[in-house]
């Protein structure tokens, strides 16, 4: 009489195993922009701040750009010399 009462039927069982599976997802991909949002990032192009003559001299001696740029930048910023 009541032979379905407390069974999962149908589609019941696939769509646990779905919903658990799209749960432990939400959860790992809030842990990991939790994460990301935290920790400082290392991609800033430069340091947070820093004077235009300070990222040209760090392009410079990461080998970014070549030393003819590298003068020609400066000249452009109205820099002159390098130090």
């Amino acid at each position: 009489m009541f032979c379905y009462d407390h069974d999962v039927s149908g589609w019941g069982h696939p769509g646990m195993g779905v919903g658990m599976l799209l749960f432990w997802c939400v959860l790992i991909a809030g842990l990991v922009l939790l994460a990301r949002c935290l920790m400082p990032s290392g991609r800033t192009g430069g340091s947070a701040g820093a004077t235009p003559r300070q990222v040209l001299d760090e392009r410079f001696a990461r080998g970014e750009i070549d030393e003819q740029e590298y003068r020609n930048r400066l000249e452009t910023l109205g820099m002159g010399e390098p130090r």
